[in-house]
């Protein structure tokens, strides 16, 4: 456990904390968490995780714009659902993203754990896209991808990193209740 490692946990308490209240700020202080976590994950040799920070960093700032400039009114997007198609579909680019990544990771890298976490990468970048545009269907998905997270980092030895994406599941489900709960009240 190192004080990067440190730092990055307690600033991404922070963020996803923000995101289920929906204060944009999470959006700019979870860019810097992934900039941390990048390095982390190098160290690692979790390769695929590592990629998906820098992609991540991209999400951020998209995630900050369509929280405080997106939607029709240009004011930021209100809590919504995904269609069955939309969902079907997201869930099948994030297969065959884990199937391409996992690939490559398990052919030309010494990655630790090249399928799993090629799997879970690319289902995050669903999910985090998901988040983004204020679907609530992100935090089921985030529940179950936390929880393998956790049993990944736990077998690398991210004990602290285990520990906050243990903290991440508990808020994913915190986020999922209240953001049903805001499209409902929208919707009254």
């Amino acid at each position: 456990m190192s004080t990067l490692e440190i730092l990055a946990s307690i600033i991404g308490v922070v963020a996803v904390w923000l995101t289920v209240k929906q204060n944009p700020w999470c959006w700019p202080i979870g860019l810097i968490m992934v900039v941390m976590y990048g390095w982390i994950f190098y160290d690692a040799a979790l390769y695929s995780n590592m990629l998906l920070q820098g992609v991540y960093a991209a999400l951020q700032v998209y995630g900050w714009w369509q929280w405080t400039r997106g939607g029709d009114a240009q004011t930021g997007v209100q809590v919504n659902r995904l269609t069955p198609y939309g969902v079907l579909l997201s869930l099948m680019v994030g297969a065959t993203g884990a199937l391409l990544l996992g690939y490559l990771m398990a052919v030309f890298t010494d990655a630790t754990a090249p399928w799993q976490d090629a799997t879970l990468s690319a289902f995050s970048l669903v999910a985090q896209v998901w988040m983004a545009q204020k679907r609530v269907e992100c935090w089921p998905l985030w529940i179950i991808l936390d929880v393998l997270f956790v049993v990944l980092f736990l077998h690398h030895g991210l004990y602290l990193t285990a520990g906050l994406y243990a903290l991440f599941t508990l808020l994913a489900i915190n986020g999922w209740l209240t953001w049903r709960r805001d499209r409902a009240l929208t919707l009254a």
